[in-house]
């Protein structure tokens, strides 16, 4: 499945638009590719805007340059609106302009945050334009592999077509960047102009190939650079609704500093929509600022692990990773930001029992979390939720905090990142579960991510050894269904996990290493884990390149419909919650462990059928 929807010369896309094709075609290839409809406001965008940019490279002598339109970002679900490919025409060398097309004929930029604008008609501010496609440019680069040696073979134009530099002035202020500048109808002269010093008047179909074929760099993973970015330096590429929660909590941060106010930012988004990057983000550029920051989770497995590898020893960058449970004597804004991690995982209270009795607090915790900054940010996947007692959602966040009189600002991510930015998979395994009131589907196919059924859990563990020994990152995962024993003092694990004649040991239980395994923190992130079966609470938050996963009889298919068992899972606290909730928490269980994957996911059921409804599925 192509990057693109369509690929054409600007002379074949205006004569497309001239016989009135040009957007059903688009519909077409939009609905076959991604599985729904696109919206009408999409379709209006296609029908105007692009035959508005290929008559200007018409214009220009340019008529031959491809347009690959809804160009898809490498392993994200974001898409620039087209991407010029053509020759440079000085070096000669494969040249790329990333577009972003808008229809507004006004806007007007965020009085106290330039990066920000408003546009009369929408209910939110939005990123500006230049920053959108300077986003775009600046992630091309880092992702694709023919660009990654040659970052200056691309740049970046936003062209607003129906506006007049008068209805946009305030947008024009902001400073041409090496990877986006702004034209108008004002100045189309000016845009033709730049776009004959980018490309010359050749066939643009080689260097379109040399784009769409390119390998994909390395992804730069959560856990990789953490140490860079907390302490030296900006390591990711924010885009689209990233950038915005991004600049929408640094611009609470200076109001709470100018007008002693308070505002609750919710950042919500499903399995690699950017979450925890924002965070890692806003840590680094808040702490580099100077100012008092402090990043939380109610994860012992993703805290310690960003302890250990974002802070190397350095004990002073370790304790800016907490628990949610560590504020509830915090004082009243002491900080002026708390990043709340994951904070589907807040729980009622932060009592536990180990607290002492002169400590316990009837105080909800997140109303703790909301007293203890200025700026209190969460960051949730409400599909996340998997033991009882977990109560993080929008609905809780917001009423606390209208309850208490602030501002709540919400921002929805639709990026997704992780499962190598596969919509169709994420909606598949939606689907599956019965989480998206669908029925499930068969597997649709998509280039992007890997979907297999293994005929037994050998086959499974095989699959994935051979994705390590290619040089990927692999674990597997099952559902808690088998007895989890403590390390025998001499024999080390247990092969608690046993399916037939296949047995294997559990992850490590403690926080100490075990004849060679990690600790069960570093379970996902230390190459010594594979070969244990990983669990629920030691691979959310985490992900890698393939993604075994093992169904046991706590979730079963039995003819049209799953069914929960409680007395299949080993979970003791899961295991007594209600009938409904159980079955709940059970599907967001294997709805985690589903959306490690980077790049492929490989499935297996203790049970026949619904190990024959993967199959059928899956069609395999």
């Amino acid at each position: 499945m192509s990057s693109f929807l369509l690929s054409r010369s600007a002379q074949s896309v205006l004569q497309l638009a001239a016989g009135d094709t040009l957007a059903d075609q688009l519909t077409a290839q939009f609905a076959v590719k991604y599985g729904f409809h696109p919206s009408v406001s999409e379709q209006r965008s296609w029908r105007l805007s692009l035959p508005a940019l290929a008559q200007e490279l018409m214009e220009c002598g340019l008529g031959e340059v491809e347009m690959l339109v809804e160009y898809q970002l490498p392993l994200s679900s974001l898409r620039a609106d087209v991407v010029l490919a053509g020759v440079h025409p000085e070096t000669g060398r494969s040249s790329y302009v990333v577009v972003e097309l808008k229809q507004w004929s006004s806007a007007t930029v965020e009085e106290d945050e330039p990066r920000l604008c408003t546009v009369p008609g929408a209910k939110r501010a939005l990123l500006h334009p230049v920053s959108q496609v300077e986003q775009y440019c600046e992630y091309l680069v880092d992702f694709t592999r023919v660009l990654h040696d040659s970052p200056d073979d691309v740049v970046g134009v936003a062209y607003l077509h129906n506006a007049d530099d008068s209805g946009v002035a305030s947008l024009l202020e902001l400073p041409p960047r090496q990877y986006g500048q702004l034209f108008t109808a004002s100045n189309r002269s000016a845009l033709r102009t730049f776009l004959n010093t980018r490309l010359a008047p050749k066939p643009g179909i080689q260097a379109a190939e040399d784009l769409t074929n390119s390998r994909i760099a390395p992804s730069r993973q959560l856990m990789a650079v953490a140490a860079d970015e907390i302490k030296h330096q900006r390591s990711f590429v924010l885009l689209d609704e990233q950038q915005v929660a991004y600049l929408m909590v640094l611009r609470a941060v200076r109001r709470a500093q100018d007008a002693d106010s308070k505002e609750v930012i919710i950042i919500n988004g499903g399995p690699g929509s950017g979450k925890s990057v924002i965070a890692l983000e806003l840590l680094g550029e808040l702490l580099r600022n100077g100012y008092g920051a402090i990043h939380a989770t109610g994860s012992k497995s993703f805290t310690t692990t960003l302890r250990k590898i974002a802070g190397k020893g350095t004990t002073r960058v370790q304790k800016l990773f907490q628990y949610f449970n560590s504020f509830s004597q915090a004082g009243h804004n002491h900080l002026t930001v708390l990043i709340n991690d994951e904070a589907h995982r807040i729980r009622e209270t932060s009592n536990n029992r180990y607290t002492p009795a002169a400590k316990r607090s009837t105080k909800p915790q997140v109303e703790e979390l909301i007293d203890a900054a200025r700026v209190p940010v969460f960051l949730l996947d409400e599909h996340q939720v998997v033991r009882p007692g977990e109560l993080g959602s929008y609905e809780e966040i917001h009423a606390k905090a209208t309850e208490k009189g602030f501002t709540v600002r919400r921002i929805d991510l639709d990026g997704q990142f992780r499962c190598g930015g596969s919509r169709t998979y994420e909606q598949w395994v939606l689907d599956l579960l019965g989480l998206s009131g669908n029925p499930p589907a068969a597997w649709p196919g998509d280039d992007r991510f890997a979907l297999a059924v293994a005929d037994s859990p050998a086959d499974l563990e095989t699959h994935l050894a051979t994705k390590l020994d290619q040089g990927f990152g692999a674990r597997m995962t099952a559902g808690f269904c088998w007895p989890w024993s403590d390390a025998h003092p001499s024999d080390g694990l247990v092969d608690d996990v046993v399916i037939g004649s296949w047995k294997r040991p559990w992850n490590v239980k403690g926080d100490r290493g075990v004849n060679g395994a990690p600790p069960s923190q570093l379970w996902a992130t230390d190459p010594a884990g594979f070969g244990q079966v990983g669990c629920i609470y030691t691979a959310q938050g985490f992900e890698y390149d393939w993604n075994g996963v093992l169904f046991g009889p706590d979730l079963v298919w039995r003819t049209d419909r799953w069914v929960a068992d409680p007395s299949a899972s080993r979970d003791s606290v899961v295991a007594r919650a209600k009938a409904d909730e159980f079955e709940r928490l059970i599907k967001h269980t294997y709805k985690v462990l589903l959306t490690r994957g980077m790049q492929g996911t490989v499935l297996y059921s203790t049970d026949p059928e619904t190990q024959a409804m993967f199959h059928t599925l899956a069609g395999a």
